[in-house]
């Protein structure tokens, strides 16, 4: 604007200044006649002939030379239209709602057809939407296609002033409109180069053979081979079949590599892999299962093979079985259907225990944890860890912060008992203070940081062990010292029990901690028939020895007359959703803590016939809670992990926020019908 005023008083310059001139001639025609008569006379006469050139210019060649500097501006312009026009370059200009003004001949012949009628810029390409436009200040581009091809498209605002030869001569008021201009860059070709790039990048690849040494033994010992051979011929057929490579690490153990062309492969057959493998059968009794971890993305093969080696502990952690894709931006999971077998040896237990108690021994105080609103299995054991910490002299403390009406029965026993001091059970503030550099913390029946009952104190501590029986699910405590995560297990108080056997000579337990720990082996099992197997028996047993009373258990955790119509009209109202789940509703008004209901509940409707697995939603403080529990069909724990919570292969959960009652079924359902789309149901 202000380079278009200083034009402006170039022009007015350029007329009036033979005005100003003939002033200063007649000045000058005074003084000389002043001084000499006749010279002033002669310069008079020059003076009339200076000014009549002057006003002829300024009235008449005035005129004429406009029409000229208005020609100009129209060829002027005229060439950059026709620039634009035979511009290689897709162009075009739009007003402020995305409607399409003009556009260039490479524009036009690219929206030719049908297309070339539409007279909007969003119906071309739907990514610019009206948000877009109305938010657009400066120059962005946005990533499209049209047709076959792709494209990114630039915007850029642009302000259009008008020019009219009284306006650009006289002053007059400016207009001005604001305009969208548009190039599109044609990319179908580099992101082609890109796309072939990323397809000859190397994967790395893990395969586990799950159950190697039960299957071996379910056969004789001279056909031993034989299947062996069958399982290397089953994974060298599917890793040659996408020109990949194997290589067998140990007798259970293959390492693989593959481009990346054909992950996506992978993922649509669901990795058949997992099945196939199953098929392998010359008279063993057991079926033969593998877990998978995939590594990619990484910026080296280095750390592609380190992705692989963490998705191969993922898919073990979650109970074999399956395959897991780990890359640098997410963690994909697939499989997981079948039953993980139990392993009947426990060196592994020996061994974490050792290790337990090798750490135990360098720290002078215990925090135990369990996860928010804990249940009698994350209490009892707790319990079983404070048992192990006063065996070694080390002073330890319970951390729980909401005490549900499932555990307040069997709490009851420990407050005020002259056996245990009144400091037992801190809520997670008064732990917090306790924190120092000889701190353990034990964290047990939960992996997940942000379900645990006080998450401020695993950033506080820097010694912490995990003991689980939950599938772990991408997010998981990082800076654990000690995991001992074993999805077969039953509960958290069988894989404590078991510990408790290993970690030191003549621990002796007291009645009321034994009958915590059983309880939560109960409850956990649904009276051992859930889950449970030969090391739970065991591990009960042992509790029974320590002094476990069923009797008094079974007491402790009977309803009051409440709940119990509470549960029965949340069976009454239950639906069955595609045939085989079971979907209610339990209403918790005037019930403590109704997530505890809901969860009986959801054991109840596995006893009805034809029904794979239940799910029963709770309101409790805001929040729908949602208990899934299955049989044999089912994995509910990835059915509550696409609903971003988790939990075990039968036993699973998750919690949904800032959604109705209503919203939360429908989501629920809409994730059965994927999971059976998708032949995730058995």
């Amino acid at each position: 604007m202000k380079n278009q005023k200083k034009r402006k008083g170039q022009m007015y310059a350029y007329f009036q200044w033979p005005l100003y001139l003939g002033v200063l001639v007649i000045c000058m025609n005074v003084v000389v006649g002043a001084i000499n008569l006749s010279a002033g006379l002669v310069m008079f006469f020059f003076t009339l002939i200076y000014l009549g050139i002057a006003g002829a210019i300024y009235v008449y060649k005035r005129k004429g030379l406009l029409p000229g500097l208005v020609d100009f501006s129209a060829d002027y312009a005229w060439v950059q239209k026709k620039l634009l026009m035979d511009l290689d370059i897709p162009y075009a200009m739009t007003d402020e709602t995305g409607h399409i003004l003009w556009m260039n001949q490479c524009f036009s012949e690219l929206v030719q057809g049908e297309k070339s009628k539409i007279r909007s810029i969003s119906v071309l390409f739907p990514e610019i939407t009206k948000d877009v436009l109305e938010k657009l200040k400066e120059k962005c581009s946005i990533h499209t296609s049209l047709g076959d091809g792709k494209y990114r498209v630039d915007l850029k605002p642009v302000r259009i002033q008008g020019i009219g030869e009284a306006e650009e001569l006289f002053g007059a008021e400016e207009t001005a409109n604001e305009m969208i201009a548009v190039y599109l860059f044609d990319e179908t070709e580099i992101l082609r180069c890109r796309q072939e790039i990323n397809d000859q990048k190397m994967v790395a690849g893990l395969i586990y053979l799950d159950n190697y040494d039960e299957a071996l033994e379910s056969v004789e010992e001279v056909r031993r081979s034989l299947l062996t051979a069958l399982i290397d011929r089953k994974i060298n057929k599917y890793i040659s079949g996408m020109n990949g490579i194997t290589k067998k690490l140990e007798k259970d153990k293959y390492f693989f590599a593959i481009k990346q062309r054909y992950v996506q492969e992978l993922r649509d057959n669901r990795f058949s892999l997992l099945e196939e493998v199953k098929t392998v059968n010359i008279g063993n009794e057991m079926a033969v299962t593998l877990s998978i971890g995939l590594g990619m993305g990484g910026e080296t093969y280095g750390q592609n093979y380190e992705f692989s080696r963490m998705a191969i502990d993922m898919a073990l952690g979650r109970g074999g079985d399956q395959a897991v894709i780990k890359s640098a931006e997410k963690i994909e999971y697939f499989g997981g259907k079948s039953q993980q077998a139990e392993k009947t040896t426990r060196v592994k237990a020996r061994v974490k225990a050792h290790a337990l108690r090798e750490l135990m021994e360098t720290k002078d105080r215990l925090l135990i944890m369990g996860h928010k609103l804990g249940d009698i299995d994350s209490f009892g054991a707790s319990v079983g860890i404070y048992r192990i910490a006063t065996a070694l002299n080390k002073k330890a403390h319970i951390v729980i912060n909401d005490v549900t009406s499932s555990v307040r029965p069997m709490m009851e026993r420990f407050v005020n008992n002259p056996d245990y001091p009144e400091d037992l059970f801190l809520n997670g503030e008064q732990a917090a203070e306790l924190v120092d550099a000889n701190t353990i913390l034990v964290v047990v029946d939960v992996n997940r940081p942000s379900i645990t009952d006080a998450p401020a104190l695993l950033k506080m501590v820097k010694t912490i062990v995990v003991l689980d029986h939950h599938r772990q699910s991408s997010e998981i405590i990082e800076n654990a010292v000690l995991s001992y995560v074993e999805p077969y297990a039953s509960s958290a108080c069988e894989m404590v029990a078991e510990v408790l056997q290993y970690i030191a000579d003549g621990i002796k337990m007291k009645s009321q901690e034994a009958d915590a720990m059983y309880a939560g082996i109960v409850i956990d099992t649904n009276n051992f028939t859930n889950q449970a197997g030969v090391r739970t028996f065991e591990a009960a047993a042992y509790l029974r020895r320590s002094g476990a009373d069923i009797t008094r258990v079974r007491k402790l955790f009977r309803d009051d007359m409440a709940e119990y119509k509470v549960k029965a009209k949340a069976v009454d109202k239950a639906e069955v959703f595609e045939g085989a789940f079971a979907i209610s509703e339990c209403q918790g008004e005037g019930i403590e803590n109704p997530t505890i209901i809901a969860a009986q509940t959801a054991n109840e409707l596995l006893g009805i016939k034809g029904i794979k697995a239940s799910v029963v939603l709770t309101e409790y403080q805001g929040v729908i809670y949602l208990s899934a529990r299955s049989i044999d069909e089912v994995n509910v724990q990835v059915m509550m992990e696409k609903l971003g919570g988790g939990g075990h292969r039968a036993i699973a959960g998750a919690q949904l926020r800032g959604v109705t009652m209503e919203e939360a079924k429908q989501r629920l359902k809409a994730v059965i019908t994927e999971m059976i789309e998708k032949g995730e149901v058995s």
